[in-house]
This record gives C-alpha cells, sequence and structure tokens, in this order.
C-alpha cells in the first residue's frame, strides 16, 4: 500500500454495526456455527428465526474474510455456464443446484429488506462484459444455456454496453436483470445484526482452539470459553484456521484486489454506469468494476497486494482506469484492499459431512454472496431438522484438492504476467 492509499472501503463505509463479546465460560446450543462470514451468519439467522439456540464464534471480527472484501456482486449462478455445471455434476444434481441458485438474489435482496440492511442494495442487475471478440462468443454460448433453463437474461450489443457503463472498451454484455450490487461488509454486519436480534449469541474475539465429538454432541473449546452444541456448521471458507481438529476445507486461495477513487464529480459520475450495474469481464485474468453509493468508482483484478511485485497490480489498476474511461487518467487511487477466494478444481461450491449432524460448506469461486447466503441458510435448515435433501447439492465425506501452494502461485503469476504485459499494450 502506498502513502496516498488507505485501506479497505468496505471497512471505511460500513454503517452496521453487531456488538458482541468474546466468549467466556460453558454454553450451550442446538447449533454452533464457526465462522463469521455470509454462510455463518445466514445460518445463525435463519437457525435463530426457527427458534433454536444458536452460538456463532468468530476469530477475528465478522465479515473479516472474503465476505468484507469482495467485489460486492449479488450474482445469480455460479461462474461456470449451466452446461459446464450439469457436465459436472450429473443432469438432476447440476439442474436443481442452477435452479435453488436462481433463486439465491431475491434471498439476499429479501433479507436486506426484512431486516433493514444498510448495505448500498441496489438491485439493477449485472453486466457480464465480452473484452474480446471470443469473449462474446462465449456469451451468445452462455446466453442460450440461460435461456434454456428459464433465465431472464438478454445480450447487449456494443453500442449499448457503451451505453450502459459508459466505456466502449467492450464488444458486448450479458445482462442478468435478477442480480445487484452490495456494500458486502455492510451485508454481512447485518445479517449477524439480524441474527443477534432474533436471539442468536454472536462472539467475535473468539478463536476456535479445538473441537471434539462428545455425548452425541459437538464441544468447542476457546481461548476463554467452551460450547456443547447438538449440531455444527463449519463456515470458514477460504480463511480456515488450522488446528482445531476438523477437517479443513480444501480450496485453492485465490486472491482479487480492488481500488476506489474518492466520489467523482457529478458530470463524470452521470456517464459511468448511469444505471447502477455491477461489471466483470470474460478475461482469463478477470477483472472487475462497479460504483459505490458515494459516485466511488472501484476497480479491481486477480492479484494479491502483499508481496513485493504488488505493485505491477497496483500500476495496472491507474492503467485499466484510463483505459475505460480516458477522462479519469489521473484520478488517484484512493483506496486499495485485497480478499481471498476459496477456489475448487470444478468450481462447484462442496458441502461436507464431517461427522454426525455436523457440515462444512466451502469453495463458492468468487461467487459468495449469494450462493453463500443460500448456502448458510438451507445448512442451518438441514441441521436442525436432520434432513439433508434441502441441501443445495449432496454433502460428500471428503474433497481434496492438489497441490494448492503450486496452483495459488501459478495463478498469482499470471496475474502478475498479464497485468505486466497490459502496460504494453
Amino acid at each position: 500500500m502506498t502513502s496516498e492509499q488507505a485501506g479497505n472501503l468496505w471497512r471505511a463505509t460500513c454503517r452496521e454495526r453487531v456488538a458482541t463479546l468474546p466468549l467466556e465460560g460453558e454454553r450451550e446450543a442446538d447449533l454452533l456455527v464457526i465462522g463469521g462470514g455470509f454462510t455463518g451468519c445466514a445460518a445463525a439467522l435463519r437457525a435463530a428465526e426457527a427458534g433454536a439456540r444458536v452460538i456463532l464464534l468468530e476469530g477475528e471480527e465478522i465479515g473479516n474474510g472474503g465476505s468484507g472484501r469482495n467485489v460486492g456482486l449479488v450474482n445469480a449462478g455460479l461462474w461456470l455456464p449451466p452446461d459446464d455445471i450439469e457436465r459436472a455434476m450429473g443432469s438432476q444434481a447440476g439442474s436443481r443446484l442452477i435452479e435453488i441458485l436462481s433463486e439465491a438474489p431475491q434471498l439476499v435482496f429479501t433479507l436486506i429488506e426484512k431486516h433493514d440492511i444498510a448495505c448500498e442494495a441496489v438491485r439493477k442487475g449485472t453486466l457480464h462484459l465480452a473484452h474480446s471478440r471470443a469473449g462474446l462468443k462465449q456469451l451468445e454460448a452462455r446466453l442460450g444455456q440461460m435461456r434454456a433453463r428459464g433465465a431472464p437474461v438478454s445480450l447487449l450489443s456494443a453500442e449499448e454496453t457503451r451505453r450502459r457503463t459508459g466505456t466502449g472498451a467492450f464488444y458486448g454484455a450479458l445482462y442478468d436483470p435478477r442480480a445487484g450490487t452490495v456494500q458486502p461488509l455492510a451485508y454481512c454486519r447485518g445479517l449477524a445484526r439480524a441474527a443477534a436480534a432474533a436471539g442468536a449469541s454472536l462472539h467475535e474475539r473468539s478463536p476456535v482452539l479445538a473441537v471434539e465429538r462428545a455425548d452425541a454432541g459437538w464441544t468447542a473449546h476457546t481461548p476463554l470459553g467452551r460450547v456443547r452444541a447438538q449440531a455444527l456448521l463449519l463456515a470458514s471458507n477460504g480463511y480456515h484456521m488450522a488446528g482445531m481438529g476438523l477437517p479443513a476445507p480444501q480450496s485453492v486461495p485465490l486472491h482479487f484486489f480492488q481500488m476506489a477513487t474518492e466520489p467523482l464529480e457529478e458530470a463524470r459520475r452521470a456517464s459511468i454506469l448511469p444505471g447502477g450495474e455491477g461489471c466483470w469481464d470474460t478475461a482469463l485474468v478477470m477483472s472487475s468494476f462497479r460504483t459505490d453509493a458515494m459516485g466511488r468508482l472501484i476497480v479491481g483484478g486477480v492479484g494479491n497486494l502483499e508481496h513485493a511485485a504488488s505493485q505491477v497490480h497496483r500500476a495496472w489498476a491507474a492503467r485499466k482506469l484510463a483505459r475505460l474511461f480516458p477522462a479519469l487518467a489521473g484520478t488517484r487511487l484512493s483506496y486499495a484492499w485485497h480478499g481471498r477466494i476459496a477456489m475448487t478444481s470444478d468450481h462447484i461450491p462442496k458441502i461436507l459431512t464431517i461427522g454426525p449432524r455436523a457440515l462444512a460448506c466451502f469453495g463458492y469461486s468468487g461467487r459468495g454472496i449469494a450462493p453463500g447466503t443460500m448456502f448458510g441458510t438451507r445448512a442451518a435448515e438441514a441441521l436442525l431438522a436432520g434432513d439433508e435433501t434441502v441441501l443445495p447439492i449432496a454433502p460428500v465425506a471428503a474433497h481434496a484438492e492438489r497441490a494448492l501452494r503450486l496452483r495459488a502461485a501459478y495463478y498469482e503469476s499470471g496475474a502478475l504476467i498479464t497485468h505486466a504485459a497490459a502496460a504494453r499494450l
């Protein structure tokens, strides 16, 4: 981070607050949730509303992981096209997951309205942008697959895309009106606040040191306390803390960074995403851009900002901003932050059975907000009722990923090479 850049914009602008204390003493619960991101907070909310005794333990702060660091796109579905999902999972299971996740944005925005969550929610759709002619072909194929399954999507021309975005850098776009944007940290903390209001007991700064199976239930130990629970949900995703005695959710860490301007002048704001959509592109090394409620422009890309070569990413962001919107060339990017995405090899989320009445949900591969909310909600229902048929996907006993560090280094190196090469284009 340079001296001209502050940290995470979402932390600086979050209006949602939830009061918690570290867990102390011995407690009992019907459901113990480990992890205070979208999945864990949605699960705690659903379980508390059902009348269950719920305790949520978060090692840092609510939304500390990817839930408080991501782009804030509330998408319907996964990163994969529908045909690929069905090939990977089988037609019946894949079709069911697609249908459930098509309803996930509605769940998110319903929760926001119901609990009056102050998270800058804008449901004006998203634009998947064709960065090349080949990217446009990909979108045409995706359009046919999505429409065949009833999705109300449309393909925009290059001219319409220019009008919607304010830049002529793209060949077209796939528009999905079901989707939208939120201030992600505020949404996560709003879920936590709603869960607490419904009766859930939330505890930040309460890292789980050990978990054991005992007395037909589960016992979790923290530095100052202990919880006995009948059911357990592990919702640590890409920020899992090792050493607690539970199987670590295996995923490949992929970093995504974002940089944001100060609020733009009204004249400039009016022509950039005037409809309020959020955007990402079809490039292999993906990038994104959107605006927030104050008119800041936020540009994102694959990469980690915590190593010596990260200046390559920072320089790329400034060039990207100028290429997309030449009038903004030289505009200072005042905020810079990044998060860790939990990628799976097939880009499909996983639910693990980690013991009797115990599940782990993870691996959203960059689609954490809507799928995470849906997976957490349904995991709570499944654990409380003892009915796994309500889960979006069938749980498995184990999931393994190969060469995690090597693949993580490969992704970061690829992003660095791509962003450095962009300087010569």
